[in-house]
């Protein structure tokens, strides 16, 4: 029978040894944030200190302008190709090879990257959207990121910009000069300039089905396991508030914890991949 007292485990091994017990008897739903993605090249939304590395735009400021939406597409458009070069790190590997050995449930993920999925996790309900997902929000038509992708480049034959910097929504910073010769997309069905990555920005309200089906895991989960999110917005936090009042085990990895220790069964600060990787190493043996 699973200890519910992991306070006398004084070394790292011993504290992984605990969680992979767990594991196999009450296979965890799962939460991921940013910081399941890192290791990929993708950097998260916040510092060691907790304060965002970079101001994303905002979902008023993106229905409110079609200016706005320019600088959007622009800064996506020179962003996506080293986006859409990021592979399934070692961590996300690992949770694949726990998941297929039966140790943890379904995953929900903070992140719009698609690399759970890629790596060969099932059950994936992705909180905050697809970036390879795209909708007009004036007619509601549905395209790929990559279609569209095609489309921009088309239209911006000779748009190029050197950037370095890639963030966690896909894009990347540029001068006014650069995003002023941009040619914006528009809906191929409506001619509306209103196409939006089907993603929830800052500001936006997740929507109430996807919201309402994550609670109903919750409910159903004898456990949760926190891997790489510092529960700094509402949107995962209160899944773990959820499970708590529950009485489940919440367990959480990850280096830069903002909001929900109180709540935590065990809050490993340790590395994300090489911590999964052992794991998968023991419930996969």
């Amino acid at each position: 029978m699973l200890s519910s007292d992991v306070s006398g485990a004084r070394d790292e091994d011993s504290v992984l040894e605990w969680v992979a017990e767990l594991l196999v008897e009450r296979a965890p739903l799962v939460l991921t944030g940013a910081g399941m993605s890192t290791d990929s090249g993708i950097p998260d939304y916040r510092g060691p200190d907790g304060e965002r590395r970079v101001t994303p735009m905002q979902f008023a400021e993106f229905v409110a302008s079609s200016a706005a939406r320019q600088r959007y597409w622009a800064r996506s458009f020179v962003g996506w190709q080293r986006f859409t070069a990021a592979r399934p790190n070692a961590g996300h590997h690992a949770l694949a090879r726990i998941q297929a050995a039966g140790a943890v449930g379904p995953v929900i993920t903070q992140n719009v990257d698609g690399l759970h999925q890629a790596a060969g996790s099932r059950d994936v309900v992705e909180l905050h959207g697809a970036l390879a997902d795209v909708v007009c929000l004036t007619c509601g038509d549905r395209t790929t990121r990559g279609d569209l992708d095609e489309r921009m480049r088309e239209a911006n034959p000779d748009y190029v910009v050197d950037s370095e910097e890639i963030r966690p929504d896909g894009d990347i910073s540029l001068e006014e000069i650069d995003v002023a010769r941009f040619v914006p997309p528009r809906c191929l069905v409506c001619g509306c300039d209103t196409l939006k990555p089907d993603v929830v920005f800052f500001g936006e309200s997740v929507p109430k089905d996807r919201v309402e089906r994550c609670f109903a895991l919750t409910e159903e989960a004898h456990a949760l396991l926190v891997l790489g999110s510092s529960l700094a917005v509402m949107s995962g936090l209160r899944f773990v508030r959820r499970a708590a009042a529950r009485g489940i085990p919440v367990v959480i990895i990850t280096h830069h914890l903002q909001r929900g220790g109180e709540r935590a069964t065990l809050h490993l600060r340790a590395d994300l991949s090489a911590s999964l990787t052992a794991l998968a190493d023991r419930v996969a043996s």
